[in-house]
């Protein structure tokens, strides 16, 4: 939107740079504004320029008095109110345009932060709306467009548990962008990466291992992405025991940020159709984490995540691994994810004394 300078507040987002009468740009576009560059543009005598509409914390940017005839009217033209779609729709939409993105950036494009998060976080906005359901996003996703679905993915996954996890609005929402920029650097990577089918050759999976530093690389510069993000893109594949990459480092040397977006990529990762591996249920995924918990992720993340996926009700309709249904009728709260289960024909069953079965779906 087109605004004057006296209408502007700290964390507005210039769409255009800010050219004095040299034709060299005061502020370049993409800047996150504070008080200094507002008082500067009042010194320039500019008249009006042109920002985001949402400021650098994902919040709405609402001026006092907006000038109807300066309104940009390309923003108008393109602006879509998300909050009259269904979040599936919405979800849909970013996953489509950010494949688009995805692809300008193997054609050599730069990433314009400012397209990034004007793409995401109205998303990530809706947090409140979707609730528990984002840990069945992976229904969402497809074996041809699977990579996309899971930066899209990841990135909601970790914004919300960022959120359990009692992060304030503005550090959940760096979480949620650090896990959609986390795996930009596969555009480095050859094709093998989206469209092999069957088992990487060492080499291939070398090469892959390479994707968190061509991530880190290509936001290193962008001043508008806060330096926790970076850390985060660089670090979501360290483990605690210092068994991951690129790094190889090892316990608080990993940001907090890094190790929410650790255990959701693996989540969305093995919950999710992919070219050369299966799906698996997210209750046996979970019991998975739960393992690593100790010894390669932060169990004080795995343990919010778990309380927030496992969060059944007496009554709850489950599919178990041998496709029966039934529904829960107790739940241990030391193994939530093997309550005791009726099955339709009357028959109960105690999962935790059934380590061959597992919750499959919710119904």
């Amino acid at each position: 939107m087109r605004v004057s300078p006296s209408q502007l507040v700290p964390g507005c987002i210039l769409l255009r740079d800010v050219n004095g009468k040299t034709n060299r740009p005061i502020i370049p576009k993409n800047t996150e504004l504070t008080e200094k560059h507002i008082t500067v543009l009042h010194k320039f005598l500019v008249e009006h320029v042109d920002v985001s509409n949402l400021l650098n914390n994902g919040a709405p940017f609402k001026p006092d008095s907006i000038d109807e005839k300066t309104e940009s009217p390309e923003s108008e033209s393109t602006t879509i109110n998300f909050l009259q779609l269904p979040f599936k729709e919405h979800y849909l939409y970013v996953v489509n345009e950010y494949k688009k993105l995805f692809k300008s950036w193997r054609n050599k494009k730069t990433i314009e932060s400012l397209a990034v998060r004007n793409l995401i976080l109205p998303l990530l906005d809706r947090m409140d709306e979707i609730g528990s359901e984002v840990y069945t996003l992976h229904q969402y996703a497809n074996k041809k467009d699977y990579f996309y679905h899971h930066s899209v993915s990841v990135s909601v996954l970790s914004a919300y548990l960022g959120k359990k996890m009692g992060y304030q609005k503005g550090e959940w929402l760096q979480i949620g962008l650090a896990g959609l920029l986390s795996d930009v650097g596969m555009v480095k990577l050859g094709d093998f990466a989206f469209n092999k089918e069957g088992v990487l050759t060492n080499e291939e999976k070398l090469e892959i291992r390479n994707h968190p530093t061509y991530s880190y690389r290509m936001v290193e510069h962008i001043s508008s992405i806060p330096y926790a993000v970076k850390l985060a893109v660089l670090q979501h594949h360290e483990r605690k025991d210092g068994s991951g990459y690129p790094l190889g480092l090892s316990q608080d040397k990993i940001h907090g940020f890094a190790r929410i977006i650790a255990v959701c990529d693996m989540y969305h990762a093995m919950t999710s159709d992919r070219i050369y591996r299966e799906k698996q249920s997210p209750f046996k995924v979970i019991e998975e984490l739960q393992k690593d918990q100790f010894s390669k992720l932060d169990p004080r993340v795995v343990q919010v995540f778990v309380d927030a996926i496992a969060n059944f009700s007496i009554g709850t309709k489950v599919v178990l691994s041998n496709d029966q249904v039934g529904e829960i009728v107790f739940i241990d709260q030391k193994q939530p994810t093997r309550p005791i289960v009726r099955l339709d024909n009357g028959e109960i069953i105690t999962l935790s004394n059934h380590h061959n079965l597992h919750i499959k779906e919710i119904v």
